[in-house]
Order: C-alpha cells, then sequence, then structure tokens
C-alpha cells in the first residue's frame, strides 16, 4: 500500500471532506490537517487576533489567506506529517493554492492528488443544518444520516452533551456556499492544469464515496 501520500480534498461546505479524510487515515499512516478545526480552535484563544477570527467564522467568513499560510506551513514540519497529510479545507483561494505549491517546493515536497468531492447545494445544506457533534470527545453525527445508537448516548465516549456549530444555520450556509464559488472554484481550475485533479460523486453513502476516493488513489 502507497505511503507518504500528500493529497488536497476539496469541494462545497459540507461536502464530506473532513468524514473522507478521517476514514483516509484509519488506511494509511498520514495525518489529517483540518484546517477550520485549526482556526476553530485558534479562535478560542483570548486575544484581539482570536476575537476577529471568531467573528469570522460565526459569519462564515474566512480567515485572511496570510493567517492561514502560515499556519499550514509550520504544521506541516511538524514529525505526524513526515509519512505525508490529508488537506482538509486548504487551499480555499487561489492565492492560497500558489502558495501550497510554494511552500512545497520550499520543502522539496510535492501533491500527489487533489480531489474534489462534488455534491448538489440542496444534498449540502440538508447535511450541515443536521449535524452536531459530541461535545467531550468531538465525535460527529446527524439528525438523520447518522444517529447514536443510543438515543442522547455518543457511541464513542458515552457524554450525553453535544454541540451544534455556531454558524451552522440557513442563511450563514447559503453565504458560505456563494463565496466557495466566488473565492475556492478557480482552486479547481489551477489544480486540473496541473494534471493533479480528481472529481468524486459525493451524493452516496458515506461508503461508496471512500470506495471512490480510494480508486482514485490506488489503494483498491
Amino acid at each position: 500500500m502507497q505511503k507518504h501520500l500528500r493529497i488536497v480534498l476539496t469541494g462545497a461546505p459540507g461536502c464530506g471532506k473532513g468524514t473522507q479524510a478521517r476514514l483516509l487515515c484509519e488506511k494509511l499512516p498520514i495525518c489529517h490537517l483540518s484546517t477550520g478545526e485549526m482556526l476553530r480552535a485558534y479562535a478560542l484563544k483570548d486575544t484581539p487576533l482570536g476575537h476577529e477570527l471568531k467573528q469570522r467564522l460565526d459569519k462564515g467568513e474566512f480567515a485572511t489567506d496570510e493567517m492561514i499560510i502560515q499556519m499550514v506551513s509550520s504544521r506541516i514540519d511538524e514529525q505526524d506529517c513526515q509519512n505525508g497529510f490529508i488537506l482538509d479545507g486548504f487551499p480555499r483561494t487561489l492565492p492560497q493554492a500558489e502558495a501550497l505549491e510554494d511552500i512545497l517546493k520550499q520543502k522539496n515536497l510535492t501533491l500527489d492528488a487533489v480531489i474534489e468531492i462534488q455534491v448538489p447545494d440542496e444534498i449540502i445544506m440538508e447535511r450541515i443544518l443536521g449535524r452536531y457533534t459530541c461535545a467531550v470527545c468531538s465525535e460527529g453525527y446527524h439528525d438523520k444520516n447518522r444517529k447514536p445508537k443510543i438515543y442522547g448516548v455518543c457511541d464513542k465516549c458515552g457524554s450525553t452533551e453535544f454541540v451544534r456549530r455556531a454558524d451552522d444555520n440557513r442563511q450563514t450556509v447559503k453565504n458560505r456556499l456563494v463565496k466557495y464559488r466566488e473565492l475556492t472554484y478557480p482552486t479547481i481550475s489551477y489544480f486540473e492544469k496541473r494534471g493533479l485533479l480528481y472529481c468524486v460523486d459525493g451524493t452516496g453513502t458515506i461508503e461508496a464515496t471512500a470506495k471512490k476516493i480510494a480508486k482514485v488513489l490506488g489503494l483498491e
């Protein structure tokens, strides 16, 4: 089985990038780098920048390119990324895509694949509005698609406390989809021209999408 894979998972908010990244990490000794999770953790810090970042995220807005680029570059240098990594939520803009190429070149690294998970807006809306997580271990659930085995009890840690993201509301999701098309679509063409882009239909089950991604990466 291949190792040392460096992958970008891209697609609209709610397309399943995080879920698929976690499944890949169960097959491969590589690191899942969710920029969303990193940024949300940073937004909890009691600093002026942390407060500004929290306001941006709550409105469905993105952090500045400079902030994210510096964070990702530093993270890639850490020991757990030496066997490879999956970038989930980065790059979101063309300048970020260009910066990623520069970052990897400076580190004598290359990307193996950019996988776009394609899902229609109406399905994305349903997925995002129904999702929630365990407040203790962050295990993900959904009102329709993935309920706990025992109602109100986390399968993983047994907690009875659950949370929903403040930005998981209809208007904010609409704003995020508009921004995705405006800011992130150019990165799709950018990677396609470099022969790195693979498109995967993400409208089926989690398992079906995972098989398609595995096939792209030559893992089956």
